[in-house]
């Protein structure tokens, strides 16, 4: 590992810039999904009836436009660094090579998420009685992910998150190689903290916006709010109490009255 960088700050025309571009992409992106969601072409099924790549493009966009926000304080921590180097006429990294290795930790995890999504869909359509039980199936599933948000793991993934001179103090590298193995190395903490939140966008609805919006204000809450670590153990209750509701009256679960 190099030297670590000292602190400085980005000057304010480009740290407006490096903000505009990642909430524009941001705004982009929830465009293009309520557009989607609201096009009613979705098939059944937990992959929508997409293929490999069309499923894996959809994921990727609704990561742009969830995690981008939260993930802005990192993002400008590592311009405002390469920026001073520039200054000083020393060699840096464009912040995009930074941004892009982030988001394809999220885009492999959609990659994942497929395989199992489609493997599901396989195993409800070979039994009924699976089927049937899918609701209270993600009643336990809200349930695992508010007991995660109370554990160990979360709690010191959330603690890089939401510390950004932390995280580069601790593992900066230098050069185009080291900027994509800080990018995937955020990528990953970011992905300990909220796997399960996402993960439960399927017995959800993996369209559905509500729960989307909600989610996104809860990891931008989680990461850069002072209550962060707060906001995190009020939703541990929320999603307790919630799956156990739907595990008591399965219909409580966004379209469970209609495939019973």
């Amino acid at each position: 590992m190099s030297g670590a960088p000292a602190a400085t700050t980005l000057p304010r025309r480009e740290r407006y810039l490096t903000l505009g571009l990642l909430l524009g992409l941001a705004l982009a992106g929830w465009g293009v999904l309520v557009w989607y969601a609201s096009a009613g072409s979705m098939m059944p099924g937990l992959t929508m009836g997409l293929p490999a790549v069309a499923f894996v493009a959809v994921w990727t966009l609704m990561m742009v436009a969830m995690m981008f926000p939260a993930a802005a304080p990192m993002v400008t921590t590592f311009a405002a660094v390469q920026a001073s180097r520039r200054q000083e006429r020393r060699s840096f990294v464009p912040t995009w090579v930074f941004t892009g290795s982030y988001l394809l930790v999220w885009a492999l995890v959609g990659v994942v998420a497929y395989a199992v999504a489609r493997g599901l869909d396989a195993l409800a359509m070979g039994s009924p009685a699976l089927a049937a039980g899918a609701a209270r199936a993600g009643g336990g599933l809200l349930i695992l992910a508010g007991l995660y948000q109370l554990s160990p793991l979360k709690h010191a993934c959330l603690s890089r998150c939401r510390t950004p001179w932390q995280f580069l103090l601790t593992s900066w590298r230098d050069g185009y190689r080291g900027a994509v193995r800080m990018g995937m190395e955020h990528g990953a903490y970011c992905l300990g903290c909220c796997w399960l939140l996402f993960a439960i966008l399927f017995p959800l609805g993996l369209m559905n916006l509500l729960a989307m919006v909600a989610i996104t204000a809860l990891v931008y809450a989680e990461k850069t709010l002072p209550f962060g670590v707060r906001a995190a153990r009020v939703a541990a209750v929320l999603l307790v109490a919630y799956g156990v509701l739907v595990l008591i009256v399965p219909t409580a679960l966004p379209g469970a009255a209609g495939a019973m």
